[in-house]
Formats: structure tokens, C-alpha cells, sequence
């Protein structure tokens, strides 16, 4: 018999509040550390006065957005704490002084949120409720209690959640207790941490160390609500990873790679292993790494003027020169001479002799009269141009500063001018007949980490086809495309010019923010850049300033990089996974990635089924990250990034997942690590050193461990295609006669979405949902007052129906499930 299948697109979101404004983001920070750096196009950290890393303390979400509106540079290892959000900020010292006239807060070395480590006693006085509440009546449930190891000690997370945690006077507080195993007593209270974002109550929650593996734990409200809920092991006991294998060959990567690097191994991998590998290449061609040639001449006040070379620096551009010079006549009128790639403006002269061109008028005489040289002249920033332009002492060279190379970056010449990204693609059978994963690293130019898991992943594949069974599974049953640099640009600009580029090289900047001393915050955030819950619908996590760091482009899809991601996927539409690889938090997450902060209004979350699929998949994948070196990503860090992080309008997750029904997951590897030597956890960095202490963050370690994971990615979609077993369900406790009102709710044998219905119709995919009781949590519970039929069919990830059902027929057979719930009236 033909077995039902189906794979739930879901549509492009519609627009969930009937008019949301985007207010433009104010104008950015002014990163120029001085007037000379300003005069000579440097950025601050190119100059004298240094910059520094600081740890700060945001009060929320909104504060999140201003900041980065104001083009601070923000790092990505942000964390949520029960006070609003720490992470930390590239600043000089007059910007640390303008985050703090913000309302930033500046941490110390040991200031900040950290976990107690130990027992508080927790609520002095509370009331415990008598009698054991209906489940749908609880004011507190325990959303999850994981306990995991790393490096031989054990810590305990909880969260849970009570019904009354948005009431603000007075707080309500939650006490935690566990025990220490099976039939012993709950202890150890503590007070549990309230968390709160955008003004709505999330949960509370722990992280703590113990050193014996509970069994339960026990959560009291300071209103008297209590719960008490088992204790999961959290990635314990995960399967050797595939580098246990005899023989399996591993660690290919030596360092870190350029984009050149990356892309000439993609294309020999291609070449070396033609029956299982090929490239294919994206048609839109990147803006490429190249600037126009610029130079601030005036100082920066109302006589200054910016002025930009029509050609590319590296095609002509550089070798231009600009002189203003100043003749001994009376009563002479502001021209142009131009001499080859030598521009003279001649400046106009009052009746006395003086100087009397403005930089407005300069401004328009070079961009009319530079015969083409010059396509881009203006007064400097804000101002209006109306001060007198003084001569200057010769002749002032333009350059496009990407001359410069920073120490340690790898050798070899950048090459200049557009770029076409290849895309390596892996597996037997490249015909669409398996499932596609795409593997995307590298939208943030500074992580290269991404990179480098990305393209050991590859070379997993290639080398170990041949003599690993579990290889040959992946190649044989999945069809791989990673493109293992997606923002090339950028990426150099990071390698050979300014370390903490995120961008790419893009310049959409309006004169007042087009001057060279800006040219490190241009270019658009290619993950804000998509169509789904995007800044341009009022969804916060993305800027309208163009030199945020999170700016996001003039319109959705305005880059080529993120238009190369929509082609691919609506070409090859077997792609039914995805992992948008970034760094350096720590983190595994999908949708929801995006709200709107007044009133917390997330894009539409995933079905439950699709939500428990995630968590299945998180499980085993981080499970072989564990297995490298005991590095763990904590619960707290793994779910919805609107969640765990912060809203990242316009992200490619969301697009991928609500418009072509794509498993779409982020992967923030790096993050912190425990350090059993201090006892604390670690936090890494964008570029850390390739080599360095095995229990401390290094690119090497990093590289190793995740990329144990992207091959469980594959070993995930593997087991995805050759899904052919239909999933099964069941009311629980299920259809009977019962005396009174009971609560009732759905279990599934794996992940899958139920379509029910208690009005005796035949249930189909418009039928209602089984959703969440909450987000993070399981199941919603039906309170039955009186007599109902349930009719239901669950759909796994995979698209299998239950019983084989139909539900877009209308047949006699109605194999669907049913249950009644018969309540006796007395």
C-alpha cells in the first residue's frame, strides 16, 4: 500500500500586528577616536587611542536595540540574566562613556550575574498548598530539570515557570529544592532566578553544581503553588563519536582559512573525488573587496569636505590626488584643472583677496567639473558645509585603505572585484532524491571558526567514504552543500584589515555617514537581511542606522549573499535541513527568532511536533560535540534564539523554516567551557588561538568538536529520508467512563504534530493544533467537563501520517483516531 507522507510547508508569515511603525535607528556612534583619524580616513582602532573589550549589562531587549542602533559594536557572547542582558562591547574610551550616559552598565572583572554555587536556604516563609490541584489548575510546573557531567563535575538546570510570575508587586519567588537520589529528601533550597525580557515574565531558573545526580526536585512559589517533577540526564551517555570508528580519519585542518583558502579546497575536493563531489556556483556575485578611494581634506568641522573616486581604488582610483589651491588674485571664481589623474580646484577669491569657496560649493565643483574622476564629494557629516575651504599644502593622495596587512593574517594577495561563491556539494546521488542539508558559515565576517568546522566536516566525508559504513551512510543517503564562506568579503576585510568586521563590504551609507573614518561600520548584517520577521515589519534585532552592526540593508534581500541563499534552496528543493554556523556564544537554536518588543509578539512558533523534533536533533548533536571533550552546551543556551538569546530580526532560519518548510537551526559554536582547574566556565572569543590548553577555548578544539556535530547533522537527515514508519498516538488516560471532569492530554511515540477535533467532524491540516502548554514546555492539558469525542491523526518530522490517513480526502474509510470521554452526571 501507498504510504502517506507529507511535509507541512508553511507560508510566509502574514503580518501579525495591524500596523507596527519602523522608526528610523538614531545615527551612529561616531567611531573616530580624534580629528586625525578623521583627516586621515582611520578608524579608531587604527589610531593612537586604543580600543578595549568591556563586559556590560543592558537592561533588556530594547537597550540591546539602541545600542547597537548607535553602531556599538556588540560581541556575540550575550547572555540573558535575570536582570536584562551582559555581553560585551569593542569600545574605545569616549564610547564607554557614551554606552554609560545610555544607561549601560560597565561590569568589573568580577562583577556581572553568576549562578550560586550554593544552597541560600531559599523562601523564609511560604505557604505550601494542601490539596494536589487538577494539572490545568497548577499555578507552578517545572519546564525541565536536566542533569549533565563535564570534566567530572555535575550540575543540576531547572526551569520552571508559575502562572503568577508577571505580577510585579510584590515579585513572587520561587524556591527550588532536589534530592539526592532515589527515596531520600528534597534539600539543598535555593532561591531560583527570575528572568524577564522586553517586560514579560519568561521563567525562573537555576544552574548549580552537585555532586551526586538527583532524582527529583521540588519548586514552591512564594504564593504557595508547588510542583515536583523528575530529573533527565542531559546529554549523558551519547554514542562513541564516528571518530572512535577503526581507522576513521579526522583532524584535516591546521588553521585558520582566508575565503581564497577555503574556496580553492572546495574546488580540489571536487576534482579528487568527482564520483561523490561537485561545485556549484551561486549567480549573484558579491560586491567584492574593494572600496572606493576617499580622503576627509579640511579638518572636521563645517570647512571640510569628503571626496570619493569614481573608479575602484585598485582601478584607478588610488592613484588620484586632490590639491585645493589658492591663488594671489582678487575677484577669481572656484574651477576645476585636471591633469591626468591630478585634480586642482582652483578656489574662488573675494574683492580683498580672501579665500571664499565654501565645502558645499568645492563639494559641487569636483563632483561636475573632475571630468569623471570624482563621483562623490560632500561636506563632512552633519555639517552644512558652510565654512570657508582652506588651501591645502599640496596635493592630497585617495586611497581605499585596503593596502594594509595585519600581522599574522595568512599570506598571498586578496583579489579585488566581485566575487562568484562556489557551493561544495557531497553525495552519491545528487539528483534530489535524498534529503539536501545545507551547511552556511561565515554570514559574520569576524567567525572563523564556522569556517574551519565547516570545512572539516567536508573533508570527514570525502576521505572516509570509502572505508567507514556510517560514512557511507551519510554520502549514500543525504545530499550535503556547504558553502563554507558566505560573506568572502567581509571575511578578508577581517583577515587583512579591521579583526572585528561582521558586515559585509556593502557601502549604503548617505553622505553624513560615508566618510573614510566610518568605513569599519559599513555594510549590511547579512543575517538581518531576509524576508520573515524582518526589521522592516517592526520586529526588533535589526537596525535602520547604516553603520550598526546589525544594520539591515536598505530592503529585504538587498545583497547578493542572502539572494544566493533563496536561489539554492528554491532550486534544489530537497534541502530540508540547514545549520547557519556562527560563533563564539555557545548556543543551539531555531525559530522563534524574532519579536516584536512591545509586548513580546514572537514570529508563530513551530507545531509541538516540529519543537520536540528540534529538541531530538539538538540532543544527539550536541551529544558528539560532548563526546570530543566533554564540552557541553547548556539547556539554558538550546531552543527558540528569542528564548535563549535575544530577536535577530530578518534571520535566514526563520525565511528558510516559515517559507519552504526547511529544518532550520543556528549553531553559535564556541561559548564557554568549564575549567576544572578554577572550577568556573570560560568564555571564548570570535578568533581564538588555534593551538592552547585542551580544557580551555582554542580554534583547534572548537573545529574538532563541532564539527562531531555537523556529522551527526547529517546522520540526522540520513535517518530523516529513510523515515517510513508512521507515528503513533494516544489520548491519555484516554476514552472511558469517568465521574467527574478529568484532565486529559496527547503522547506521541516521537516527535509529531496532532490535528484534533472535538465537534465530531473529520479532522484535516486546518483542523486545530495540539500546541504547547507554554513555550518550552510540553503538551497543553484539556480540562473535560462534560462528554466529548476526539477525533486526531499525528504527522511525524518526516511527514508520515498516522494509520496511513488522508486527511486532504474526504473517504469513507476514516482511519483517523478516536476517543470519548463519557462524564456521568449524577
Amino acid at each position: 500500500m501507498h504510504r502517506r507522507r507529507l511535509r507541512i510547508a508553511l507560508l510566509t508569515l502574514p503580518a501579525l500586528v495591524a500596523s507596527v511603525l519602523t522608526v528610523p535607528a538614531p545615527v551612529g556612534a561616531d567611531p573616530s577616536a580624534s580629528t586625525a583619524a578623521a583627516e586621515s580616513g582611520r578608524s579608531p582602532l587604527e589610531t593612537q587611542e586604543s580600543v578595549r573589550l568591556v563586559r556590560i549589562q543592558l537592561t533588556g531587549a530594547d537597550m540591546l536595540d539602541k545600542v547597537a542602533a548607535a553602531g556599538f559594536d556588540l560581541e556575540h557572547g550575550l547572555r540573558r540574566v535575570p536582570n536584562g542582558i551582559e555581553g560585551e562591547a569593542v569600545v574605545t574610551a569616549a564610547q564607554t562613556a557614551e554606552l554609560q550616559a545610555m544607561g549601560v552598565t560597565i561590569l568589573g572583572d568580577n562583577e556581572g550575574f553568576a549562578w550560586s554555587e550554593e544552597a541560600d536556604g531559599g523562601i523564609q516563609a511560604f505557604r505550601t498548598q494542601a490539596d494536589q490541584p487538577h494539572s490545568h489548575e497548577a499555578t507552578v510546573r517545572v519546564v525541565r530539570a536536566d542533569w549533565f557531567t563535564t570534566k567530572g563535575q555535575g550540575f543540576l538546570y531547572v526551569e520552571a515557570r508559575t502562572t503568577e510570575g508577571q505580577q510585579a508587586d510584590p515579585i513572587v519567588t520561587m524556591q527550588l529544592e532536589n534530592d539526592s537520589g532515589r527515596r531520600t529528601p528534597f534539600g539543598f533550597a535555593r532561591t531560583m532566578s527570575r528572568f524577564v525580557d522586553s517586560g514579560q515574565y519568561m521563567f525562573h531558573r537555576n544552574l548549580f553544581k552537585l555532586d551526586a545526580r538527583p532524582n527529583q526536585i521540588r519548586v514552591t512559589s512564594s504564593t504557595g503553588g508547588v510542583a515536583t517533577g523528575d530529573v533527565s540526564d542531559w546529554l549523558e551517555d551519547a554514542p562513541p563519536p564516528l571518530t572512535e570508528n577503526r581507522g576513521y580519519k579526522s583532524d584535516f585542518v591546521d588553521g585558520y582559512r582566508n575565503p581564497q583558502q577555503l574556496y580553492s579546497r572546495a574546488k580540489e575536493i571536487a576534482r579528487q573525488y568527482p564520483d561523490i563531489a561537485e561545485i556549484v556556483y551561486l549567480p549573484n556575485q558579491t560586491n567584492g573587496y574593494q572600496r572606493k578611494a576617499q580622503a576627509t581634506i579640511g579638518g572636521t568641522g563645517p570647512s571640510a569636505v569628503v571626496v570619493s573616486s569614481a573608479a575602484w581604488g585598485h582601478e584607478g582610483g588610488n592613484d588620484i590626488t586632490v590639491e585645493f589651491v589658492q591663488r594671489p588674485e582678487a575677484n577669481l571664481p572656484l574651477s576645476v584643472e585636471v591633469a591626468g589623474k591630478a585634480i586642482r580646484v582652483l578656489l574662488a577669491k573675494d574683492a580683498s583677496a580672501g579665500v571664499a569657496s565654501t565645502a558645499t560649493e568645492v563639494a559641487a565643483a569636483l563632483e561636475a567639473q573632475s571630468q569623471g574622476l570624482i563621483d562623490r564629494a560632500h561636506p563632512y557629516r552633519t555639517n552644512a558645509g558652510t565654512g570657508i575651504v582652506a588651501p591645502t599644502s599640496g596635493p592630497v593622495a585617495l586611497t581605499d585603505f585596503l593596502d594594509q596587512k595585519r600581522v599574522g593574517a595568512p599570506e598571498g594577495e586578496v583579489p579585488r572585484g566581485p566575487v562568484t561563491i562556489p557551493v561544495l556539494r557531497i553525495g552519491k546521488h545528487r539528483d534530489g532524491r535524498n534529503p539536501g542539508v545545507l551547511i552556511q558559515a561565515q554570514d559574520h565576517a569576524r567567525e572563523w571558526v564556522p569556517a574551519t568546522t565547516s570545512l572539516e566536516s567536508a573533508e570527514r566525508l570525502v576521505h572516509n567514504y570509502k572505508t567507514d559504513k556510517e560514512t557511507k551512510k551519510i554520502v549514500e543517503g543525504t545530499d550535503v552543500f556547504f558553502i563554507l564562506s558566505n560573506n568572502p568579503d567581509g571575511a578578508n576585510y577581517s583577515f587583512y584589515n579591521f579583526a572585528s568586521q561582521r558586515r559585509n563590504m556593502t557601502n549604503h551609507c548617505p553622505d553624513e555617514n560615508a566618510d573614510p573614518a566610518r568605513r569599519n561600520s559599513w555594510g549590511v548584517d547579512l543575517n538581518r537581511n531576509y524576508r520573515v520577521g524582518s526589521g522592516h515589519d517592526g520586529y526588533s534585532g535589526a537596525s535602520t542606522s547604516c553603520v550598526s552592526d546589525t544594520y539591515q540593508g536598505p530592503e529585504e534581500l538587498s545583497e547578493p549573499e542572502s539572494k544566493n541563499i533563496i536561489w539554492l534552496v528554491e532550486k534544489y528543493s530537497n534541502i530540508k535541513f540547514m545549520m547557519s554556523v556562527h560563533s563564539n556564544g555557545g548556543q543551539l537554536f531555531w525559530q522563534p527568532g524574532a519579536y516584536i518588543a512591545d509586548g513580546r509578539i514572537t514570529t508563530p512558533r513551530p507545531p509541538l511536533g516540529d519543537e520536540a523534533f528540534y529538541w531530538q536533533s539538538a540532543g544527539r548533536i550536541l551529544s558528539q560535540v560532548k563526546a570530543h571533550r566533554e564540552t557541553v552546551v547548556t539547556p539554558e543556551n538550546v531552543g527558540g534564539s528569542s528564548d535563549v538569546l535575544y530577536s535577530s530580526a530578518g534571520n535566514v532560519r526563520e525565511d528558510l523554516y516559515h517559507t519552504y518548510g526547511i529544518y532550520a537551526f543556528g549553531w553559535e559554536v564556541g561559548g564557554s567551557v568549564y575549567n576544572p582547574a578554577t572550577g568556573d566556565w570560560q568564555g571564548g572569543s570570535f578568533q581564538p588561538v588555534w593551538e592552547g590548553d585542551p580544557n580551555l577555548v582554542s580554534g583547534h578544539a572548537e573545529t574538532m568538536e563541532y564539527a562531531n556535530g555537523i556529522m551527526e547533522m547529517f546522520r540526522v537527515a540520513a535517518d530523516w529520508g529513510k523515515d517510513k514508519k508512521d507515528p503513533t498516538s494516544k489520548l491519555v488516560p484516554g476514552g472511558g467512563k469517568y465521574s467527574q471532569p478529568v484532565d486529559v492530554r496527547f503522547e506521541t511515540n516521537e516527535p509529531a504534530t496532532i490535528y484534533y477535533t472535538t465537534d465530531g467532524s473529520r479532522p484535516t491540516l486546518q483542523s486545530p493544533r495540539y500546541e504547547a502548554t507554554e513555550f518550552r514546555e510540553p503538551g497543553e492539558v484539556f480540562h473535560v467537563t462534560e462528554t466529548t469525542t476526539f477525533h486526531w491523526f499525528s504527522v511525524d518530522a518526516a511527514g508520515n501520517i498516522e494509520q496511513n490517513y488522508d486527511p486532504t480526502k474526504n473517504d469513507r474509510r476514516d482511519n483517523y483516531r478516536k476517543a470519548t470521554i463519557t462524564i456521568r452526571t449524577k
